[in-house]
């Protein structure tokens, strides 16, 4: 009984030993997770006040960097061109009022949160204007990738812009502002793209194409996430950090600030979730459609698919087969469409199926045979000519040969001038071009002599005074490698 008690005791001892080790494994995880996350330590609130402040003025050179990011903005989304767009955002100065109305909201300042609409406004309208003015100009604007993608913005663009916006506010809280950081989240929340496009849509829908006016409204509804939510991220931050307020603000106004705010959030949000579940739903049903034809239309032996479009707006699929596809078959892959749940996202499609008939075929496939045949006879008339070909070629080589071996022996001084054109090029790399002859030449109009004359393309950039002494140098060298007493030279 005695051994008992004392093994309870131990195991219970135990127990009680492994309770207190797990209790500070955990205290030790605690500590390490709080260390790893709290950044309250290292917060500096008069600077990150001072920070957000500078950069709220909009006059002098802050004006200037707007007019020429959007113009940099404009041409790299007129261009196509990422890269463009990226640096564009990098320069733009529009964060700056964005924070001052979030920190003002945050700390109670009503002088910084008029500063900042004012200035936002104002950038607003100059970006607006000068993008509008650039496309309305511009002879080569189109819709491109760039463009479009900023017409339609969902919920992924709210996402963005509020981590975005939370990266960018805990950067500027930090000792020591993280450049980097805020040049990202210049980058990811894209503030200044927005605008051009919207200057774009403008500028399309007042020459005429209504469609303009729609891209201006999304892309001015994307500016408008960005916008809140950058706010509002800036707000949160500034609030969990417990900045001090810069006048008091009892517990109804604060608590009415977090209403607007939140309002305002959910508001924002409504039309974007809308776009978000609109595009989730028209992938599935791309999805889908191209399950349906590769699974029940191209494994098919008796199909024969030329090709196939989807018309997801209007919830038809077309089909254009080789071959005739009867009624069963037709009606065989309704069935399929209708009651398999793996298309049950397009199970409401039209199939617009085109195939040609039997007799169609039957005369495509003696057509076919025909010009096969056709085909056959031509590439032995080719041989033949080929053969032909080859005979020319064989003569021509052969009389070319009899009439350099004849230049030889009647020019005893004249020697092979590809070699001659060859060290030309290399001693003179200006060189572009050169050309020899024996021109016949009278001064007295009765006798006739024969003068050998070189004639040389030089590269057009080189001004007189080099081109003069290389043809000096030139003419010696050519008259003692062909051994002639005198060259004349000829610039092309």
């Amino acid at each position: 009984m005695e051994e008992n008690k004392i093994k309870e005791e131990a195991v219970e001892q135990s127990k009680i030993e492994m309770k207190e080790g797990a209790k500070g494994l955990f205290a030790s995880i605690k500590r390490y997770l709080k260390e790893l996350l709290d950044f309250r330590h290292d917060t500096d609130h008069e600077a990150t006040i001072e920070a957000i402040k500078a950069d709220i003025p909009f006059k002098g050179a802050t004006a200037w960097i707007l007019i020429f990011a959007v113009f940099v903005a404009s041409i790299g989304l007129n261009a196509n061109s990422t890269a463009v767009v990226i640096g564009a955002m990098l320069i733009s100065p529009l964060m700056g009022p964005i924070l001052g109305i979030g920190s003002a909201f945050a700390i109670n300042d009503i002088e910084v949160f008029k500063k900042s609409l004012v200035s936002l406004a104002t950038m607003i309208v100059l970006s607006l204007l000068a993008s509008f003015i650039f496309f309305y100009f511009f002879p080569l604007s189109e819709d491109t990738s760039e463009l479009l993608g900023r017409t339609k913005p969902d919920i992924r663009d709210v996402l963005i812009a509020f981590f975005g916006g939370l990266a960018l506010m805990v950067a500027r809280t930090k000792k020591g502002t993280v450049a980097s950081v805020i040049f990202g989240v210049a980058i990811a929340t894209a503030l200044m793209p927005p605008l051009c496009t919207a200057g774009y849509g403008l500028a399309k829908g007042f020459s005429g194409e209504s469609i303009g006016f729609t891209y201006a409204i999304g892309a001015m509804y994307l500016f408008t996430i960005n916008t809140i939510f950058i706010a509002l991220a800036t707000f949160l931050v500034l609030k969990l950090l417990s900045f001090p307020m810069h006048k008091y603000a009892n517990a109804a106004k604060r608590k009415r600030y977090a209403t607007v705010a939140t309002v305002v959030g959910i508001l924002v949000m409504i039309p974007a979730m809308y776009t978000f579940i609109s595009a989730l739903n028209e992938s599935r049903m791309s999805s889908e459609l191209k399950r349906f034809v590769k699974i029940e239309i191209k494994t098919n032996d008796n199909l024969q698919l030329i090709e196939h479009e989807s018309l997801i707006s209007n919830k038809i699929l077309k089909l254009n087969f080789f071959n005739e596809v009867p009624e069963s078959t037709v009606n065989a892959l309704y069935n399929q469409l209708r009651n398999d749940l793996q298309y049950k996202n397009i199970k409401e499609f039209k199939l617009d199926i085109k195939g040609s008939d039997t007799k169609s075929f039957d005369l495509i496939t003696i057509a076919y045979n025909e010009k096969r045949q056709e085909l056959t006879e031509s590439k032995n008339i080719i041989t033949g000519l080929q053969k032909q070909i080859e005979g020319l070629q064989e003569t021509i080589t052969s009389l070319n040969q009899r009439i350099e071996q004849d230049a030889s022996n009647k020019y005893k001084k004249v020697i092979a001038f590809s070699r001659i054109a060859k060290d030309a090029k290399i001693r003179y790399s200006d060189i572009e071009e050169i050309g020899f002859a024996s021109v016949l030449s009278s001064k007295d109009f009765i006798k006739i002599d024969t003068i050998p004359v070189a004639t040389i393309k030089w590269n057009l950039k080189l001004p007189d005074s080099i081109i003069s002494p290389k043809e000096r140098e030139l003419r010696s060298w050519l008259q003692k490698e062909m051994e002639l007493d005198t060259l004349f030279i000829k610039r092309d």
